[in-house]
């Protein structure tokens, strides 16, 4: 592929009844995105509901979707790893990242990519600036996502606003930038981890307002064990300087 294309990579786990739609839709935008072309990649972690299996099955039907199969559910961070391996090694220009259960809108991922082929070296989806915002959440979970975000920002000494969202646009020369072997988190920390390291690159940032959603089906991956991930990660994280 021309090293302009871009790549959307999915991680799934248990996703079996969004997946087909989820694909659908996506597919649709990146059409009309990157007529010249682009490619999917599903990053399915060995789901017992049967995920993987359908993953494939559309991938038999659709040149532009690809399937990559993980042993087990080992963390969104290798996940996502594992999926910009891919992406790059097969010629992406352009790396965007989403969740599998339509809380990111499909149809925001050709304003994401149209940021970065404006030249952002990173483009956040971002709930908390003008125009963003949080769907169908209660009060606690509001309180701790901006609460997160805040507690990465003061500690990381960062300008942006949406530290913890994963739904994201990068430039090839960014991710090939930011020393993707070396990075520790395995959790939503990660989403901080890798916005951390763009930034101390010196390299540009751009939030886009995005509407986030709570998930149609399924259950939500997040835990309090990932949640204290993150809060004790954060610190880490400031260790890492670019060489």
């Amino acid at each position: 592929m021309e090293a302009d294309i871009p790549w959307l990579v999915v991680p799934t786990y248990n996703e079996v009844e969004n997946l087909q739609a989820l694909v659908q839709a996506a597919t649709k935008t990146l059409r009309k995105a990157s007529p010249e072309g682009f490619a999917m990649l599903i990053v399915d972690d060995n789901s017992p509901d049967g995920t993987g299996e359908l993953a494939d099955r559309l991938a038999a039907e659709r040149d532009e979707l690809r399937v990559l199969h993980r042993p087990g559910k080992g963390g969104l961070g290798p996940a996502y790893l594992a999926g910009f391996a891919e992406a790059l090694a097969g010629g992406a220009g352009y790396v965007l990242e989403m969740d599998a259960d339509f809380s990111h809108d499909p149809e925001d991922l050709g304003r994401l990519l149209e940021a970065a082929r404006d030249g952002a070296d990173l483009v956040l989806g971002s709930r908390y600036v003008p125009g963003g915002g949080v769907r169908d959440w209660g009060v606690v979970r509001r309180l701790i996502s901006r609460g997160g975000s805040m507690y990465a920002r003061v500690i990381l000494g960062m300008r942006e606003h949406d530290l913890t969202g994963g739904f994201k646009c990068f430039r090839r020369a960014t991710l090939e930038a930011i020393d993707l072997s070396s990075v520790m988190a395995k959790g939503y920390a990660f989403q901080i981890e890798l916005t951390y390291r763009t930034a101390r690159r010196g390299l540009g940032i751009v939030e886009v307002p995005i509407v986030f959603r709570e998930r149609r089906v399924g259950q939500s991956k997040m835990s309090p064990r990932i949640a204290l991930e993150a809060f004790w990660r954060v610190p880490q994280i400031r260790g890492w300087k670019p060489v």
